[in-house]
């Protein structure tokens, strides 16, 4: 089959690769219809997830047809539609009992690495290096799916791809990000990163009750999107300062609640973001966490600083003082998507949300490596490329 393989930073080649096999009666094989390039994705691409190795095959937003099961999957057959969670969780340990499912205790085969890192080890993810299990990711033309009664949930009659393609991890996040804030009526969120995670952060945190969403970012269609399409005010950080402008429109108190949806690769526009590039360029910092600091800094207090974007390892000046004082809480993680795909799959069938508006470009498998340049360097106007294999 045809894959999209990493073989090191900015080097991505789709290859011809052996097909997956069923390795346990609880694993089910799907033929993939269409799958994403993730903002997450860039960090491996730009080099800086650690544990990848060279043939690794990328990708974790997928769907597709069911074309094989294991003896022992009762809940899936051949012929099933289905778009699949991107953790991998096996539905009985005490996190996966507790609906805690990017935390589960038995999926990540090679959990020894991260419990050395992050002490202890948070589920399997498809397509996104060793420490998180080393599984072949969806950016393929076939992948295998562990636990295949647990995850995949089948797609009803009358949707397409591109409406139930972003269950699998955009629309679940942004929507956890959102819920984290624990929003009240009237309340203001303001938003960082206006990518796909920070679009349906957007229309989740209105869904959730909010009166003001103001988004954050420096690219003018995403921006442009963020107002038109999921209305909010926009501040373009390249402009105007962000934490200064953010106090102006809250008449001084700030929003009630922060959300970070850049992560790890955040810019800066000072001193500040020249140190966090450096310091990462050398090693000497794992993240860049410009956004995490303005965020804390700029709420208000007793308010909420929600993360969605990725954090890898370990981060520099980031303002505890402030958190602290200000009686700040933080919530974040990886996204417990199983929690929020039938919900979400019925809201896009009652019609409270199309996930299709952030797809800008729609190309061939074969066409993923000048995809994913385009993605990270917001080149043809570029907010979300979807890859259908076999066209």
């Amino acid at each position: 089959m045809k894959a999209v393989c990493w073989h090191g930073a900015n080097d991505m080649r789709v290859e011809t690769v052996p097909d997956p096999t069923l390795l346990n009666p609880q694993d089910a094989i799907l033929k993939i219809t269409s799958t994403a390039i993730c903002g997450s994705d860039l960090h491996i691409y730009d080099g800086y997830i650690p544990t990848m190795q060279p043939g690794d095959i990328m990708g974790h937003e997928f769907m597709g047809e069911v074309v094989e099961v294991g003896s022992e999957v009762k809940k899936l057959q051949k012929g099933d539609r289905v778009v699949v969670p991107f953790p991998i969780s096996c539905g009985h340990c005490f996190f996966c009992q507790r609906d805690l499912w990017s935390l589960c205790d038995n999926s990540n085969p090679k959990g020894w690495l991260t419990e050395k890192l992050y002490g202890h080890t948070p589920a399997g993810i498809y397509g996104y290096s060793h420490l998180m299990g080393g599984y072949a990711g969806g950016q393929a033309e076939y992948v295998r799916v562990p636990f295949a009664d647990v995850g995949p949930v089948k797609v009803p009659d009358g949707l397409t791809d591109e409406q139930v393609l972003f269950l699998s991890d955009i629309l679940p996040t942004g929507y956890m990000a959102a819920e984290n804030c624990n929003i009240q009526p009237g309340d203001t969120v303001a938003i960082w990163g206006c990518g796909p995670v920070g679009q349906f952060a957007i229309k989740s945190a209105f869904l959730l009750g909010a009166e003001r969403v103001i988004a954050i970012d420096r690219v003018p269609e995403r921006l442009e999107m963020a107002r038109k399409d999921a209305g909010a005010e926009i501040i373009n950080f390249e402009e105007v300062d962000a934490g200064e402008a953010l106090k102006e429109m809250t008449g001084g108190r700030g929003p009630d609640a922060c959300i970070d949806a850049v992560g790890l690769e955040a810019h800066g526009m000072n001193v500040e973001g020249l140190y966090d590039k450096v310091k990462q360029t050398v090693r000497l910092e794992t993240d860049r966490p410009h956004v995490l600091r303005q965020a804390i800094v700029a709420c208000r207090k007793g308010g909420t600083v929600s993360l969605a974007g990725v954090y890898g390892g370990f981060t520099d000046k980031i303002p505890m003082g402030a958190a602290f004082n200000k009686g700040l809480t933080l919530k974040m993680g990886q996204t417990h998507v199983h929690r929020y795909l039938r919900p979400l799959l019925d809201r896009i069938q009652k019609g409270d949300l199309d996930p299709s508006f952030v797809i800008t470009h729609r190309l061939p498998l074969e066409d993923a490596p000048r995809a994913y340049d385009i993605f990270k360097n917001k080149e043809e106007n570029c907010i979300k490329v979807v890859l259908k294999p076999g066209t």
